[in-house]
């Protein structure tokens, strides 16, 4: 087995307090989570409907399971039993689709806002000016079954970490900025979620309150 246990803690001893480790497990077999698990690691995330509602059924039911992936509307219905935090809400049709599902189980599930601000198209996401406008429209304050916790964003998939920097600090200033306009009454709009194995050191100095780490802790994935 990959050196599961040494690398979590060697991540761990990286993150200062107030940062959570989403320790990503797509593609990985499930004794590389009960390794993490057995450690003390309990968030999750997966990306892949499919993969992960197998999971849950084989692994301990106190797993908090991140949706980390771009979400279909139409695979919604299958993970909102059980999932703890849908973290790239990339649309407002994806977020009334969540609001309706989860209302049929009569749940609140937590969700990320992803802004879109890297450069790549394969990137998913709101704009800054497209998250205001929703927020601003107040159709949220409506919604009994989302509590939305936060901002996500994924940085360009670059070697420049300057330029990486740049992008989760711009990420860190719109999250002030709505934080204070919007959600200043909430004491539950408080994640920034950003930074991977490659960039997590530049997510931590830039106010980040969530990273997923999957290869550093895991390995390469099993596809």
């Amino acid at each position: 087995m990959y050196d599961v246990v040494n690398n979590l803690h060697s991540v761990l001893r990286e993150l200062p307090n107030g940062v959570k480790l989403i320790a990503v497990s797509k593609y990985h077999p499930i004794e590389y989570i009960e390794a993490a698990y057995a450690e003390g690691q309990r968030a999750f995330g997966e990306s892949l409907v499919q993969e992960l509602s197998k999971k849950v059924t084989s692994l301990p039911k106190d797993i908090e399971w991140h949706f980390i992936g771009h979400l279909q509307t139409n695979k919604v219905k299958y993970i909102v039993p059980y999932i703890s935090m849908i973290e790239a809400v990339d649309s407002v049709k994806l977020l009334r689709e969540i609001e309706k599902q989860a209302s049929k189980y009569n749940r609140v599930i937590n969700v990320l806002l992803e802004l879109h601000i890297a450069k790549e198209e394969s990137k998913y996401g709101f704009s800054f000016e497209d998250c205001r406008a929703f927020i601003d429209s107040g159709e949220w304050r409506n919604m009994s079954h989302v509590c939305i916790s936060g901002l996500m964003m994924m940085a360009s998939n670059v070697s420049d970490k300057e330029q990486v920097r740049k992008e989760m600090l711009s990420a860190s200033i719109f999250f002030d900025e709505i934080k204070k306009k919007y959600f200043s009454d909430k004491a539950s709009f408080k994640e920034r979620s950003w930074g991977m194995s490659q960039d997590y050191d530049v997510a931590v100095s830039c106010n980040s309150t969530m990273v997923r780490i999957g290869t550093k802790i895991f390995g390469p994935r099993l596809y």
